[in-house]
């Protein structure tokens, strides 16, 4: 159990004490500095603890955002710090500091501030959440401390937390057609004792009963699986909403919801390839065309935030222009919308699905992606070509973790470099030899252009990618790895190659994005042995060519299969391990929606 310490003169009639216990903590009340220190001592290690000042006015909310949120090493609000084991040594640095100071034997009055500002001077990291309407004080007199009380009464505390349940940013459908009713879903869920990874979980179950539905080829199974595809969409923003709205993070829960969107959109479009399979019409390609598509977009997304996000001098004309139009209300939602975010995508997904075929269904969608792509990658080019930005060498680091190169190319970037200036030129080029290889007509061509894609590979990661437009070179692997397959199973024009190879793709995005959330956690990318061992998107891709050109149709497809199986086994494995580790960070996605 958690443990607050309250500090200084105790005030007649203060819900203080009542409040802290509200939200879990084990209250002890320290009558001096020495006092308190030693109630800090006492305190196990692995346990969270907090130095409130017994004056404190405010609404239980704010006490629940500065003290609870599981995230954050230290947090604070005007009167309240608390630190978990990974900051508790520097607490008791600071709190050891104060009791020095004050000879061990001041009253505690203000010391939970004062313990900030030693904290905030030692340079530590103390978080400080945004409290909006909620107030958290420490009033120093009797009418101070009529006036916060009215102040508290005066803001509905529970309205409050309901609405920060709701992501600060999301799309116009989300916003407008799920939000204003789910928010209330959460809150029962919490109240009820459901968990952000039970609702998670239930999310996934149903977007896979709706696969199964669209599976069936029939109308009435098609209305059923758009039906199921809303309500798994529903659930997948409760999921969020109970975590803000209870304050429930968590290192499997991160897992949970970085990895199951894209698990349920990619199942889903299987479901419907299965289903128009039944009716006589072959979607493969265009469902894995879909899947690359949208993975793409998605490397896209995270490559230029990794480039950017810590890059000095990170101003452009563009993104003021972009500013201003985020301050007129309609042109914000249109820009939201014409992305095509989960919301709009999975509601238009549903819809098409319960009125049409998969065919048409897959059409609207991959050119509705394909706009949204090419609005979403000019916008950034033209950004980053107008901006004087220096980027870091975390961010280059974070970009050669996201291109997955492999030994071939790692062999190839140390004995042979290429150009410094020109990484991106180098990749689009072997992309460009292995692009027309695959459609040269000659059954071993497409071996030759992927070794010399492999070779570029590895000269165009020879360097720090920190040029204005190397964030693209991730996306540009992705998109030569995933089309390789596509094209080469296409070939193959036998039964099951298609799926065999969606099951390639699926197991190997499934790495990549398992790869940005570990960066996105400051954890580093996945460990070398596992990169090793699936090869790399060269050594993938190579392999794949030689597959192809050695066997036949049939064998191939078996190969493709087996191929799946072993790379979903290994990077799935090692995923689970690190995402339940302790040690794994809880991140969640509160920026752009997916």
């Amino acid at each position: 159990m958690p443990t607050a310490i309250l500090t200084g003169q105790p005030v007649p009639g203060s819900s203080i004490e009542g409040d802290l216990r509200s939200l879990g903590f084990d209250v002890r009340t320290a009558a001096d500095t020495t006092e308190a220190e030693t109630l800090l001592a006492a305190v196990p290690g692995d346990q969270r603890v907090a130095v409130v000042d017994a004056r404190f006015v405010g609404h239980e909310h704010a006490l629940r955002l500065g003290l609870t949120d599981p995230r954050f090493p230290l947090a604070a609000v005007p009167g309240a710090v608390t630190a978990q084991p990974a900051g508790r040594q520097a607490l008791t640095r600071a709190v050891a500091r104060e009791h020095s100071a004050g000879g061990g034997t001041t009253l505690l009055d203000d010391l939970a501030d004062r313990v900030v500002t030693a904290l905030d001077a030692d340079g530590c990291d103390v978080h400080r959440p945004e409290l909006g309407s909620l107030v958290a004080t420490v009033p120093t007199d009797p009418q101070a401390r009529n006036e916060a009380r009215q102040a508290v009464a005066a803001v509905d505390d529970e309205a409050v937390r309901l609405k920060s349940a709701v992501k600060s940013r999301d799309g116009f459908f989300t916003t407008h057609f799920i939000s204003p009713y789910s928010r209330y879903i959460a809150r029962w869920c919490a109240r009820h004792g459901l968990t952000p990874n039970q609702v998670t979980t239930a999310s996934l179950l149903t977007a896979l009963i709706a696969a199964g539905s669209a599976a069936t080829g029939t109308r009435a199974g098609y209305v059923v699986a758009g039906v199921l595809l809303l309500c798994s969409f529903v659930l997948d923003c409760v999921d969020g909403q109970i975590a803000r709205y209870a304050l429930k993070y968590s290192t499997l829960g991160a897992w949970l919801d970085a990895t199951f969107d894209r698990a349920k959109e990619y199942a889903y479009y299987a479901g419907l390839a299965l289903g128009a399979a039944r009716s006589g019409d072959d979607v493969w390609a265009l469902a894995l065309g879909a899947m690359i598509l949208q993975t793409c977009r998605h490397v896209v997304d995270f490559s230029f935030n990794e480039a950017n996000h810590d890059a000095t001098a990170n101003t452009s004309p563009t993104a003021a222009l972009s500013d201003k139009l985020d301050s007129v209300g309609w042109t914000v939602w249109l820009r939201r919308m014409i992305v095509l975010p989960i919301g709009e995508r999975w509601a238009m997904i549903a819809v098409l699905t319960a009125a049409t075929t998969p065919r048409i269904t897959f059409y609207v969608l991959l050119v509705g992606c394909a706009f949204a792509a090419t609005y979403t990658t000019a916008g950034r080019v033209l950004r980053s070509l107008t901006r004087k930005a220096k980027r870091t060498d975390r961010a280059a680091q974070a970009l050669a973790d996201l291109a997955d190169n492999g030994p071939l190319a790692s062999f190839v970037g140390r004995v042979n470099p290429g150009s410094p200036d020109a990484p991106l030129l180098i990749a689009l080029a072997g992309t460009a030899v292995l692009a027309v290889s695959l459609f040269s007509g000659f059954a071993w061509a497409p071996v030759a252009g992927a070794f010399v894609y492999a070779v570029t590979a590895g000269q165009a990661l020879s360097r720090p990618l920190k040029g204005s437009l190397d964030w693209l070179v991730p996306p540009v692997f992705r998109a030569a790895e995933y089309g390789t397959v596509l094209i080469l199973a296409a070939k193959a024009e036998v039964n099951g190659a298609l799926p065999a190879a969606f099951g390639l793709v699926a197991a190997v995005a499934y790495h990549h994005y398992d790869t940005v959330y570990r960066i996105r956690g400051n954890a580093g990318a996945p460990p070398a042995w596992l990169v090793r061992a699936i090869g790399g998107h060269e050594g993938r891709t190579l392999l794949v060519t030689v597959l192809a050109a050695a066997l036949t149709a049939s064998q191939f497809t078996v190969a493709l299969t087996v191929l799946a199986v072993a790379v979903a086994l290994l990077v799935l494995v090692e995923s689970i391990r690190f995402w339940v580790s302790a040690g794994a960070p809880a991140v969640h996605d509160e920026g752009e929606p997916a």
